[in-house]
């Protein structure tokens, strides 16, 4: 009975490699692996190919992509423009936007993936002032200037506007990808597969590349 068990489990997990291979392998389709938005959206880098990825602190499956996103990044040619918005889904969310910018306007944007690990890693909730200027401290930030800059006009009013984008992007889930203000992807509508949205951003940007020209 082990033996037969065992040979059950491995047919299983072929038939389930042999169906990601043959989902990596097919044609990318528009409604299958990336979704055009109705109105196009307005791209702040003119001449260049925009990409938006949407996030949250707090979403594990940003925290999942977080590696191949920023292998992905990297390799991007000059013309490619990456900008991450953060995008609280509730009110008591919005200090984690808080949180990016102020890093972001301190020049501190390296401490990006290391938010994401003490959340998810280290557990902790980053959710009050407190505890969020703790933890900025130990990361060795001024935290006088952490602070100055998270109440700041401008970066409460970019955590209010990263989700005014979200809701012009019709994002209902993170982590989301936008290209060039016209297309959509992710790991969960490009079949729940990390590779396969790579590959999928790949197609697009050289798609809006194709469509500047």
């Amino acid at each position: 009975m082990q033996i037969l068990a065992k040979k059950v489990l491995i047919s299983f997990l072929l038939i389930c490699s042999a169906g990601l291979v043959l989902a990596q392998g097919r044609p990318i389709e528009e409604g299958f692996d990336y979704r055009t938005l109705p109105v196009a959206q307005v791209v702040e880098q003119k001449g260049k190919v925009e990409v938006l990825e949407f996030f949250w602190y707090g979403c594990p499956h940003c925290h999942d992509f977080e590696p191949e996103l920023s292998a992905w990044i990297k390799r991007q040619s000059k013309d490619v423009v990456v900008r991450k918005v953060p995008v609280a889904f509730r009110d008591d969310l919005l200090i984690h936007s808080q949180l990016f910018y102020a890093l972001e306007s301190l020049g501190r944007s390296d401490l990006h993936a290391k938010v994401m690990d003490a959340m998810h890693v280290s557990k902790k909730k980053l959710l009050s002032e407190a505890e969020i200027t703790d933890w900025v401290g130990s990361q060795g930030v001024d935290v006088q200037a952490f602070l100055k800059a998270f109440k700041s006009f401008t970066v409460t009013s970019k955590a209010r506007s990263g989700n005014q984008i979200a809701q012009a992007y019709r994002i209902d889930g993170v982590p989301t990808v936008a290209i060039q203000g016209k297309y959509i992807t992710s790991p969960s509508i490009a079949g729940g597969s990390k590779a396969r949205a790579i590959q999928v951003m790949d197609y697009l940007v050289e798609k809006a590349r194709k469509e500047k020209r």
